[in-house]
């Protein structure tokens, strides 16, 4: 079992109650602990491509929202701890809340602003302040389901966008909905992605264009992220077992 954690997180609010939201105290009180562990702050590329040795975790946020520096760099700073933010490209320029399937249901109700966008701009102020900036896909589809020219249209021309937009290397990517297969992996490397992370059930073995990582969501309460975390249970997760477990709490 890899002694590297990879974290997935995507918006921090006090109020928005949205599974893919965790509050600012929560999102301190957990990676306090994994520092008190011994665990050091690292980005996703350094973790997926680094030498492997020590205790490193990886603090990344999917879909690049504005509450990620509003909220969450103040308390990653105060800790030290760089973070990776993974943008769909189509919407840092277009001023207007982003929308797909899985959030648009918040659209027209109080939470609609939770939806905003970090801007290039700001998105290069992060990238200056030692974060890495990685790839989202262009417009966040279901992977799997693209033929093959679209696949690599979303994967190549969303990481030519954030290039040319920060004037740096774009060398990550995860995959929108946690969503790839064996196609979609050799499309990333074709693209010419070094690493890309995932969202599976079963943590699988990592490898740099598969890589997994740890959901952390609006309910997991602090016994749940402690267990998320831990050893046994990560090890556990990568087990054939865990496949049958999950197969018969979906039944």
């Amino acid at each position: 079992m890899s002694s590297t954690i990879v974290l997935c997180y995507h918006a921090v609010s006090e109020r928005w109650p949205a599974a893919l939201s965790v509050t600012p105290a929560a999102f301190e009180r957990q990676l306090e602990l994994l520092l008190r562990r011994g665990y050091e702050g690292v980005t996703f590329g350094e973790a997926a491509l680094g030498d492997g040795q020590g205790r490193k975790v990886a603090v990344t946020f999917d879909d690049a929202y504005l509450s990620v520096l509003e909220l969450g760099r103040p308390i990653l700073d105060r800790l030290g701890v760089p973070a990776t933010v993974f943008v769909p490209t189509d919407w840092p320029a277009r001023g207007e809340p982003m929308r797909w399937p899985g959030i648009d249901q918040w659209m027209g109700t109080e939470f609609e602003p939770e939806l905003r966008s970090l801007s290039w701009e700001q998105l290069a102020g992060l990238a200056a302040h030692g974060w890495e900036v990685g790839s989202h896909t262009q417009s966040h589809p279901h992977l799997t389901t693209l033929g093959d020219e679209t696949l690599d249209r979303e994967l190549r021309e969303s990481r030519a966008e954030c290039e040319r937009r920060l004037g740096l290397p774009c060398r990550t990517l995860a995959y929108p909905y946690g969503d790839y297969d064996s196609r979609v992996a050799a499309a990333a490397g074709r693209a010419g992605y070094e690493a890309a992370c995932t969202l599976p059930s079963r943590i699988h073995p990592a490898r740099p264009l598969e890589w997994p990582r740890v959901g952390v969501y609006h309910d997991d309460s602090e016994r749940r992220y402690r267990l998320k975390v831990s050893r046994p249970v990560r090890a556990a997760r990568s087990s054939r077992a865990w496949d049958a477990l999950e197969r018969l709490r979906r039944r």
